[in-house]
């Protein structure tokens, strides 16, 4: 173990840990989020133009551009949830997230999805906020200074509702930079697996981003709640079937095929993790659990699944993952991975 079996130094890391984040919080994150508010300003200014100003909402217009969904489900009173939105419409949430994604789901019939988009339309129409879109119902448009705010409105309650993602996924970019550095100051290349390929005849001496991984669908054991995972939303799992078995995707942040590797192998697996509180480590730990689950049930127990992580992950999370066979880096000591033999 690097260290999960270092107990007498959790404390100090996780102090270490937050202050780094801390740190990088304050000097980043404002900026961070006033670029993604501009770049948001700019996607809902199209979804009004594909709308023409949300007075043609038609399941034409979300198939041809299905990330206008997420304008719409801002612009309403009260601005609604993916959850609040599939609930209302009867519906489901993978639909609504694969197309604020800017997908078509891949298995829905065209009459089945046809069906589903006129029902989130309809809740949409119904629900239209007219104080912040005062031209609906009006015989004639919006100005360019009532498009200009409605869109600035907007704006701001989309950034808002997705804020903690917009400083998650900029910490991410810069913990997997900062990963390629160190790997290619080690004379990796980088290399993105084929994706006609098992992960266990990755090249010797690559690593990829972003990498997807199949392993079989198999469930944990059943075990006694302790109300801690109270408010995650199961995501719908996409299913293939290959040789009689059930496979899922799961996707890996960092996949890394030693130099010394004798094929098959199965790569280093890398998960890249930052938090900006304690409670939402807490929240999320059961997914890296059901990840380690997966690996060892579809590739043994030798399996290397390690955590780099960056932020407030405290000593009851990581007696948590410790327990589960899964081990860490800290970003704040990078070196360590010179342990996993890179």
């Amino acid at each position: 173990m690097i260290n999960a079996d270092k107990t007498q130094q959790w404390k100090a890391d996780t102090r270490a840990s937050i202050d780094q984040f801390n740190a990088w919080f304050m000097d980043c994150a404002p900026k961070t989020f006033r670029d993604s508010r501009v770049k948001t300003v700019e996607s809902v200014k199209q979804g009004l133009l594909a709308t023409t100003d949300l007075t043609q909402i038609t399941p034409e217009v979300i198939r041809n551009f299905p990330a206008t969904l997420q304008t719409l489900r801002m612009s309403t009173c009260p601005p609604l949830a993916r959850d609040r939105l599939a609930g209302l419409a009867g519906t489901t949430r993978t639909l609504v997230v694969t197309l604020e994604e800017g997908r078509l789901p891949r298995q829905m019939s065209e009459q089945r999805l046809k069906q589903n988009l006129e029902k989130l339309i309809a809740i949409i129409a119904r629900l239209l906020d007219v104080d912040i879109l005062p031209w609906i119902g009006r015989d004639h448009g919006p100005s360019e200074e009532e498009r200009y705010r409605s869109s600035t409105i907007i704006a701001d309650r989309l950034c808002g509702a997705v804020a903690d993602p917009i400083v998650r996924n900029a910490q991410e970019q810069r913990q997997l930079a900062l990963i390629e550095d160190y790997l290619v100051s080690k004379g990796y290349a980088h290399k993105p697996h084929p994706t006609n390929k098992e992960i266990t005849e990755m090249e010797p001496g690559t690593f990829a981003f972003r990498t997807n991984v199949f392993v079989r669908n198999v469930e944990e054991p059943d075990e006694e709640d302790d109300g801690e995972e109270n408010g995650v939303v199961e995501v719908e799992k996409e299913v293939i079937v290959e040789n009689g078995n059930e496979l899922v995707r799961i996707p890996i942040d960092v996949v890394i095929q030693l130099k010394s590797a004798k094929l098959p192998q199965l790569p280093i697996l890398i998960e890249a993790k930052s938090a900006g509180d304690f409670a939402n480590t807490n929240k999320r730990r059961k997914e890296e659990k059901t990840k380690m689950y997966q690996l060892k049930a579809t590739f043994g127990d030798h399996v290397r699944f390690i955590l780099f992580l960056c932020g407030y992950f405290g000593p009851r999370y990581l007696g948590y993952e410790a327990a589960e066979g899964i081990d860490w880096v800290w970003e704040h000591r990078i070196t360590d991975l010179d342990q996993l033999g890179i």
